[in-house]
C-alpha cells in the first residue's frame, strides 16, 4: 500500500516539499522507505498528489510532488459537540468521527461530564491518522473544551444545532416534532438537505432536566431522537454522523 501522509503546507506538481521529522521516522523506521519510494500527499486546500521520495534519512525526509491524483472538493460542513467520556471511547468517538466526515470535534463540559482528562494533542494525531487512512483531505480540527453554556453563548446561529436527547420527551409540547416529541435525526436530516449544521452529543448519564430545559429556549438548537434504545455516548456519536451523511452529507457521493 502506498503511504498517505497530511502535508499542511502548500502543494503543487513539479516541487519539493520537506516532511516532519515525525513522517520521516515513520517512512524510514517503521515503513522501511528509501529515495525514491512513492508516497502520497494531501491537504484540503491543495488536493491529494502523487509523489517520491527525493530523501529519507535520520536528519529528514524530502518529497517531489509528480501529478495531482485529486482536486480539492467540497466536504460535509458537520461538528460534533460531544462531552467528553472516559479514554478509550473519546478515541473511538474521534477515530470513527473523523473516518464519518465531521469537520471538527468540539468537547463540551456538561453538569454529568466524568471523564478522564483531555489529551487534545493525542486527539488530533488520532484524527491525522484516521484522515490519512480513510483517504478524506481535510484533517478535522479538535478544539480546547469547554463549558456547554460558554460555546453556546459564542454560537454562531445560522448554523443549526441537533441536541440528541434521549429521553425524546417535550412536557411543553413547544418544540420538537408531533406530540411534543423530539423528530428522528433521519428524518430532520432528509428535511433540512445539505448545510452548515452541527449535532450534540451528551455524556454518559445524560442531561439534567434543567439542561434539557435550557436547550429547549435556545432558538438555533433542534432536538433529535436516535431510535427507540438508549445509546451509549460513543455509540450515539457514531450513529448520529452516520444518519446524517447518509440523509444530507455525503454518503451518496461517489468513492474516489
Amino acid at each position: 500500500m502506498i503511504p498517505r501522509l497530511f502535508h499542511g503546507g502548500a502543494l503543487a506538481a513539479n516541487s519539493t516539499v520537506a516532511l516532519t521529522q515525525e513522517q520521516a521516522h515513520y517512512l524510514r523506521s517503521v515503513l522501511r522507505r528509501e529515495a525514491g519510494s512513492e508516497i502520497r500527499l494531501f491537504n484540503a486546500a491543495d488536493g491529494e498528489f502523487s509523489a517520491r521520495l527525493a530523501e529519507v534519512g535520520k536528519k529528514g525526509a524530502a518529497a517531489s510532488l509528480e501529478a495531482l491524483l485529486r482536486a480539492p472538493e467540497a466536504e460535509s460542513d458537520i461538528l460534533l459537540l460531544v462531552s467528553p467520556v472516559k479514554r478509550a471511547a473519546m478515541e473511538m468517538i474521534l477515530q470513527k468521527g473523523t473516518e464519518l466526515g465531521a469537520a471538527a470535534f468540539l468537547p463540551v463540559m456538561t453538569d454529568r461530564t466524568n471523564a478522564d482528562r483531555l489529551r487534545i494533542d493525542r486527539l488530533q494525531a488520532i484524527a491525522l491518522e484516521a484522515a490519512e487512512q480513510c483517504g478524506r483531505l481535510s484533517v478535522p480540527d479538535v478544539r480546547a473544551p469547554s463549558k456547554l453554556a460558554e460555546t453556546l453563548l459564542h454560537w454562531d446561529r445560522s448554523r443549526q444545532l441537533y441536541y440528541c436527547d434521549e429521553a425524546g420527551d417535550d412536557p411543553s409540547k413547544e418544540w420538537g416534532g408531533a406530540n411534543g416529541r423530539a423528530a428522528p435525526l433521519i428524518d430532520v436530516a432528509r428535511e433540512v438537505g445539505a448545510g452548515a449544521a452541527a449535532i450534540l452529543i451528551g455524556p454518559e448519564g445524560g442531561f439534567t432536566p434543567e439542561e434539557r430545559r435550557w436547550l429547549r429556549t435556545l432558538p438555533f438548537v433542534r432536538a433529535v431522537t436516535l431510535g427507540p434504545r438508549i445509546l451509549r455516548a460513543d455509540t450515539a456519536a457514531i450513529v448520529a454522523l452516520a444518519l446524517w451523511q447518509a440523509a444530507a452529507g455525503d454518503f451518496r457521493r461517489n468513492g474516489q
